[in-house]
């Protein structure tokens, strides 16, 4: 009987800690108060920069694994039903890493003269290589820019302009990308190019070991002073350089290592590419000022996944909702359960795959988190169990009390969702009631100085301004808007709902719709007009793109393969719309606005008697036909 009481309490206990998260939110508040304290100490004395947080852990654990990289190897091919052949695991440990990125410092300074006032450009896939250069440029008191190493032309000449890059350091497996249009980055941007090659290798391997003074660092930079450009793409169209700031990369990624349970034993394995704030800011720096490891996947592959992360001996993975998708569609994987992972975390995890993930790869937890780049703030959920499925946050009442005067979400405008509704009598805006769809906004403390809250984009103050409301709940005040439609129930969870206005996410980017249009609308001299759109494809995460286009002479027969080799050529692939539709009249409201919402649900495939619909197979539009939506809705055909 007492035993029976006993398990009795327990699963009561437990029950009531799932319902009320009273020690997760006293979890949480404890690690904010923690490193809380750490940070600002530290800023206080003129150390706001994560290279002494770095430093620290180097010194308090130099032998622990530091970088733990699955280094494909080149023309192997897999034995049997094992995959372990094809990669050869590098190790650094703390020490040895710190001692790589002093040499790679040397001969950044000495022989490219990088100095503390320079912003450096990476081009890089995911290798130890990208930290190193990474940290040395920090040492140096620089600024890195992370690259997307799809972009060409001119998306990356525009990167490296408004980005002031001086130099700009390119892995040869990316090179391709980047050689055509070299003379204008010289000319234009005035940025050098390096390529990362064996000649820069064995430079770099003979260098000596250089640590700048401190006073190099810029001991006088404050919280909100920029660490790292990470380019995001947006409204504007092309992307645009994203301020991450000291405080995130050194204290949200800190608290976010204590939500997801990384302790100094942890490796983490992720083959998100390290030129997004999520591998870099939420996966690679929690790591390296704790004394846990991290494991960089060169990229991703749904074959090697888990062959990599039981390789690296990796307690967390690292995923964007597409890639959950991805391996869950797999076929199954001699190591999917040969691991010792406890908790995936990473962002857009839906509901439907949520338990089936968790089940079919034996992970106990999940920490699906809600941030963007430029944003201020964030949600997490830390979901074990069976309550919480499918939200990108969850707190109990105290936490959510806390959080609720730092942010909300407003109802938007039925008419016109890129504006939030307003009362017609007081002007300002309320909030949501319980699971009533809103966008989420972010308080910015002090509206007289938003740059302490919110950085924006660099030298882009439009940009900047856009993302700030004023006047939301009272005269004066100031909120950041996010552009998502989010939800919040009694329970105090969040749900995502939808992306609003212009852009939509693909593939786990951002699409900017006005930059689809204007490359789309240069696609064919006999283009009126281009309307873009994102919609939804069954089984597929986010929203594929979808071009309404006007012909200014519709007796003449559209080049559908001109338009794919010049979207081709011009846009990222992941902003390529993948269907496209030709209309006679863009369909618009009453007070001339353009019917996005009724593109967005456009029916698939069309039905009988309306304009066909095109899709992109390979690199060329065919019709839509009843056939290929049912194969790209049942995963048949890859996207």
């Amino acid at each position: 009987m007492t035993a029976g009481l006993v398990a009795a309490a327990a699963i009561g206990a437990a029950y009531l800690e799932a319902k009320t998260l009273i020690s997760e939110d006293a979890y949480m508040i404890r690690g904010a108060m923690t490193n809380g304290l750490d940070f600002f100490y530290n800023a206080w004395k003129g150390r706001v920069q994560y290279w002494y947080a770095f430093e620290d852990a180097v010194k308090k654990y130099p032998n622990n694994p530091a970088i733990v990289y699955p280094k494909p190897i080149e023309g192997k091919k897999p034995s049997g039903d094992s995959y372990d052949d094809l990669f050869d695991v590098e190790t650094y440990t703390y020490q040895q890493l710190y001692d790589e990125v002093l040499k790679m410092s040397h001969m950044l300074r000495n022989k490219y003269g990088v100095t503390a006032n320079d912003t450096i450009a990476l081009n890089a896939m995911n290798s130890p290589l990208f930290i190193i250069v990474w940290f040395a440029i920090w040492n140096l008191g620089a600024t890195p820019a992370f690259i997307n190493y799809n972009l060409a032309d001119k998306s990356l000449l525009h990167c490296l302009k408004v980005g002031h890059a001086s130099i700009m350091f390119v892995d040869t497996e990316v090179e391709g990308n980047v050689r055509p249009s070299i003379g204008e980055i010289k000319s234009e941007a005035k940025c050098d190019t390096v390529f990362m090659d064996d000649e820069f290798l064995a430079a770099y391997a003979a260098s000596p070991a250089y640590r700048a003074p401190d006073y190099e660092r810029h001991p006088e930079q404050k919280d909100y002073d920029t660490a790292v450009l990470i380019y995001t793409s947006g409204t504007t169209g092309l992307p645009k350089p994203a301020i991450m700031s000291w405080k995130k990369a050194k204290l949200m990624s800190s608290l976010y290592g204590h939500s997801i349970r990384l302790k100094n034993n942890g490796v983490v394995y992720s083959a998100m590419p390290l030129y997004h704030s999520t591998a870099a800011i939420l996966g690679c720096l929690p790591c390296l000022n704790r004394g846990a490891a991290y494991a960089p996947g060169r990229k991703f592959s749904t074959t090697t996944f888990w062959t990599q992360a039981k390789l690296t001996n990796a307690t967390h993975i690292q995923y964007v909702g597409e890639t959950c998708r991805y391996l869950i569609n797999a076929p199954p994987s001699p190591d999917e359960k040969s691991h010792h992972i406890q908790v995936a975390f990473g962002n857009g995890m839906r509901r439907d795959i949520w338990v089936k993930f968790k089940e079919r790869f034996n992970i106990p937890a999940i920490g699906e988190f809600y941030a963007a780049t430029e944003g201020p703030l964030g949600t997490n959920n830390f979901q074990q169990g069976e309550i919480g499925i499918g939200a990108m946050g969850r707190y109990g009442k105290l936490l959510a009390a806390i959080l609720a005067t730092r942010q909300t979400i407003v109802p938007v405008d039925p008419e016109d969702e890129t504006e939030l509704w307003r009362d017609p009598e007081t002007g300002f805006c309320r909030v949501a009631q319980s699971d009533e769809p809103g966008e989420f906004i972010q308080k910015i403390p002090n509206p007289e100085k938003v740059h302490e809250t919110f950085q924006g984009y660099l030298g882009n103050d439009k940009a900047t301004n856009s993302k700030i409301m004023r006047d939301v709940f009272k005269k004066g005040d100031a909120y950041y808007r996010t552009g998502d439609l989010v939800r919040l129930n009694d329970e105090q969870c969040y749900y995502f709902v939808d992306r609003l206005g212009d852009t939509f996410r693909w593939k786990s980017e951002n699409v900017s719709t006005s930059e689809v249009e204007e490359h789309v609308g240069a696609s064919d001299p006999n283009i009126e007009q281009v309307v873009c759109v994102g919609v939804k494809v069954p089984e597929h995460e986010g929203r594929a793109g979808f071009a309404v286009v006007k012909l200014k002479d519709a007796s003449v027969k559209p080049n559908l393969d001109q338009i794919a080799e010049y979207s081709l050529k011009q846009l990222p692939k992941y902003a390529v719309p993948l269907f496209i539709k030709f209309v006679d009249e863009i369909e618009r409201t009453g007070n001339n606005k353009v019917q996005k919402v009724k593109y967005k649900n456009q029916k698939m495939p069309h039905e009988a008697g309306e304009s066909p619909i095109y899709w992109l197979k390979g690199n060329k539009y065919v019709e839509l036909d009843a056939e290929d939506w049912a194969s790209l809705g049942s995963g048949k055909i890859k996207l």
